[in-house]
Order: C-alpha cells, then sequence, then structure tokens
C-alpha cells in the first residue's frame, strides 16, 4: 500500500541543496522548492532516506517527512 507523505527540508550548503532537489525529483512531486508530495511503498521511503542520508549533513541540515495517509482514493 501507497502512503503519501510530505518532505520539506532545510539544507545550510547550495551545492547539497541543489543534490537534494535532484533526488527528490526521482521520489515526487514539487509544491515549492524545498516542499515535496510523494506517494510511496515502504521500501520506497527507505529508498528516499538511504538516498538524503547519502548528501545531507546531519549536524547542519533538516528534513522532515509527514505521513498524511494513503494515498489511493484521494482527491487533490
Amino acid at each position: 500500500m501507497r502512503q503519501r507523505y510530505l518532505l520539506a527540508y532545510d539544507v545550510a550548503d547550495p551545492k547539497r541543496l541543489r543534490r537534494v532537489f535532484t533526488a527528490m525529483k526521482g521520489f515526487g512531486d514539487a509544491l515549492q522548492y524545498s516542499v515535496f508530495r510523494c506517494d510511496l511503498s515502504e521500501v520506497e521511503k527507505l529508498k528516499l532516506k538511504g538516498r538524503l542520508l547519502e548528501i545531507i549533513k546531519e549536524d547542519e541540515d533538516r528534513v522532515m517527512i509527514v505521513d498524511l495517509g494513503p494515498a489511493g482514493g484521494r482527491g487533490e
């Protein structure tokens, strides 16, 4: 089952910021420059987290992932 997530990030370094934005385009739709809506399976969510952890510096950057519930059967 796919869940809908809202993902927002604040990345301190411009180079890492571009890398995060580019990585996120493969997982969801940009709502704003640093906010994405993603419909993901559990495996996809784990891949997303792994990809972000490869890019960000946990002591400088922030990423928030909010579970919005099931993706199917929703209106926009």
